[in-house]
C-alpha cells in the first residue's frame, strides 16, 4: 500500500518552517495519542503516521531528501514515530508528553504556590451588616539564612547528576519513550548537598501572618471571599496562590435566614389570639410593633417589608416573616381553671362548635372517614 504525502498527513504546505511543523504534529499527537484513546486501533495508526511524518520532515537532510525524491528518498530513515529520530524529534516527543501527562519542566522551572481555604464563622448580624475582621493563617516566607536557595550559607545547589539539570528523565516503555521527572532531584535540576540549617533544605520557614479581611454586608454560609496573592508561596520564584475564605454563619437564636428573607416566632397569649393586640417583635434594625388581629391562629404568618436582608450582590432587602404560636397557659391554679371551665360552658360545653370552625370541619371528615371505611 502506497503510503501518504508527509506534508499531506501534517495538514501543511511544502514551504512550512519548523515552528508550523511543529505546531502541526503537536495537535495531531495530543489528539491521536493512544493513552487518550485506548483500545483505537484506527487513533493508534494516526499517531504512527504522524510520528513518522514529523520525525522526516523536522530533520533539515531528512526532509530535502523526501522532497527531492519521496519516500524512496527516506525509507529506512523513519522509526515510525518511537524512537528513532534526531534531536528535534525527542524535543518535540519530551513536549507533547509534557502537556498530556502534566510534565514538562526542567531546571528553573517555577511552581506557583498553592491556594489555601479559611473558614471564618460570623454571627447573623456581622454577616448581614458586614464587617472587617482580622484572621490568623499558618504561612511559609522566603528563608532569611538561605536567601530562598535551600542551600547552606556559602554553597549553591549543584546541577542534578541524572538528569543533567533537565529536570526530567526518559524512559522506554514498550513502543513508547515516557518523560517523567527525574527521582533524584524531583524535577528541580538541582541537588542540594549542604542544606540550610534553618530550612532543613526548603529554603522556606513557617511563619504565621495576620490578614484583614473586609466581608461586604449581606455575605452567607458558602460564600467564599478571594484574598490575591495571601496563599502559599511559590517553589523556585514562582508566584503565591491564593487564599479562599469560606463564610459559614453561626445558628441564631431568634431568626433563621432563608437567602433575603429572615424568620422567626413569635408565641401569643390565648387572650392575644383570641381578643387581638400589639406587640413588639425584634428586627436587625430594632424592635418594630406587630398588630395582632381578633381570633388570630397559631401558624399565621405576618410579613414585615423590607425587614430582611440585602443580598451581597445587590438588589433590594427581603422580608421578615413572623410566624405566630399560641401558647398554652401552664400552672393553672385551681380558680384559673375554674373560670376555664366556667368559659367552655359559655361556648356550649364541650360539645359546642360555632367557635371553632377547625374543629368543626376536622370532626366531619373524621366521621365521613369511618362512615366510608368497610369492615
Amino acid at each position: 500500500m502506497a503510503k501518504r504525502d508527509y506534508y499531506e498527513i501534517l495538514g501543511v504546505s511544502r514551504n512550512a518552517d519548523e515552528k508550523e511543523i511543529k505546531r502541526a504534529y503537536r495537535k495531531l499527537a495530543m489528539k491521536y495519542h493512544p493513552d487518550r484513546n485506548p483500545d483505537d486501533t484506527d487513533s493508534e495508526n494516526k499517531f504512527k503516521e504522524a510520528s513518522e511524518a514529523y520525525e522526516i520532515l523536522a530533520d533539515q537532510s531528512k526532509r530535502a531528501a523526501y522532497d527531492q525524491f519521496g519516500h524512496a528518498g527516506v525509507d529506512g530513515q523513519a522509526g515510525g514515530g518511537f524512537g528513532g529520530g534526531g534531536a528535534s524529534f525527542s524535543d518535540i516527543f519530551g513536549d507533547v508528553f509534557g502537556d498530556i501527562f502534566g510534565g514538562g519542566g526542567g531546571r528553573g522551572r517555577s511552581t506557583r504556590g498553592s491556594d489555601l481555604r479559611y473558614t471564618l464563622e460570623l454571627d447573623l448580624e456581622e454577616a448581614v451588616k458586614g464587617k472587617t475582621v482580622q484572621i490568623k493563617i499558618p504561612g511559609h516566607r522566603e528563608c532569611d539564612v538561605c536567601e530562598g536557595s535551600g542551600a547552606e550559607k556559602g554553597s549553591r545547589p549543584e546541577t542534578c547528576g541524572t538528569c543533567k539539570g533537565m529536570g526530567q528523565v526518559r524512559m522506554q516503555q514498550g513502543f513508547f519513550t515516557v518523560q517523567q521527572a527525574c527521582p533524584t532531584c524531583r524535577g528541580s535540576g538541582q541537588v542540594i548537598k549542604n542544606p540550610c540549617g534553618a530550612c532543613h533544605g526548603q529554603g522556606r520557614v513557617q511563619e504565621e501572618k495576620t490578614l484583614s479581611v473586609k466581608v461586604p454586608p449581606g455575605v452567607d454560609t458558602g460564600d467564599r471571599i478571594r484574598l490575591s496573592g495571601e496563599g502559599e508561596m511559590g517553589v523556585d520564584g514562582g508566584p503565591p496562590g491564593d487564599l479562599y475564605v469560606q463564610v459559614a454563619v453561626r445558628e441564631h437564636s431568634i431568626f433563621t435566614r432563608d437567602g433575603r428573607n429572615l424568620y422567626c416566632e413569635v408565641p401569643i397569649s390565648i387572650v392575644d389570639a383570641t381578643l387581638g393586640g400589639e406587640l413588639e417583635v425584634p428586627t436587625l434594625d430594632g424592635r418594630v410593633k406587630l398588630k395582632i388581629p381578633p381570633e388570630t391562629q397559631t401558624g399565621k404568618l405576618f410579613r414585615l417589608r423590607n425587614k430582611g436582608v440585602s443580598p451581597v450582590r445587590g438588589g433590594p432587602a427581603g422580608d421578615l416573616l413572623c410566624r405566630v404560636t399560641v401558647e398554652t397557659p401552664v400552672n393553672l391554679t385551681k380558680r384559673q381553671k375554674e373560670l376555664l371551665e366556667e368559659f367552655q360552658e359559655t361556648l356550649g360545653g364541650t360539645n359546642g362548635t360555632h367557635h371553632a370552625p377547625k374543629k368543626t370541619s376536622w370532626f366531619e371528615g373524621v366521621k365521613s372517614f369511618f362512615d366510608e371505611m368497610k369492615f
